[in-house]
């Protein structure tokens, strides 16, 4: 993970955050299918949620539809009763770590993004967990808002801060001479 998936972006802007035609200062980061509406909350933001909520919930009924065939198939081959427990048992468990590694990337940057990697597989498999946390979330709010939101408005107190110690003009001012 970049140090500009860590911190608040300055979308499209120069180094210290001004843009053409812009105001200054630290622009919030835009969260998938919601863009830059979570700040304010507009642009059918409620909508948004709830059709997402909807996709998403529709998205692991498919799923599972999907998992039962492959199921079925199972079955049909005649593997056995103890492939059969497997595999239920192994995707109960990947969707249930998927679940919660899901919903708490949505409360705090990962610590060890490493980590996070070595999980993506468990993840891919037990991706019905994902969707679940991801319809779940989008009932509350925009799946990371909170977290977004708390990084914006730090980065916000951050530039008002440097802004306001930096008033007046640098050029101006003469340093004082050093007696030889």
């Amino acid at each position: 993970m970049s140090d500009d998936e860590q911190t608040p972006r300055t979308a499209g802007g120069t180094a210290d955050g001004k843009t053409a035609g812009s105001a200054a200062g630290p622009r919030p980061e835009e969260i998938r299918f919601f863009g830059t509406t979570w700040v304010d909350h507009s642009g059918h933001y409620a909508l948004r949620r709830v059709g997402l909520a909807a996709g998403a919930l529709a998205a692991a009924v498919a799923a599972c539809f999907v998992l039962r065939f492959a199921f079925q198939g199972l079955q049909i081959a005649d593997t056995g009763g103890l492939v059969n427990g497997l595999v239920i048992v192994m995707f109960a468990v990947c969707s249930a770590i998927a679940c919660r590694k899901t919903w708490e990337g949505f409360q705090r940057r990962p610590d060890d993004p490493a980590r996070e990697d070595s999980l993506r597989s468990l993840k891919a498999i037990g991706f019905i967990g994902s969707l679940l946390a991801y319809a779940a979330r989008c009932l509350t709010e925009a799946p990371g808002e909170k977290l977004h939101r708390a990084e914006y408005e730090a980065a916000l107190a951050r530039y008002e801060k440097r802004r306001g110690s930096r008033t007046g003009n640098p050029a101006a001012r003469r340093k004082p001479k050093r007696g030889k």
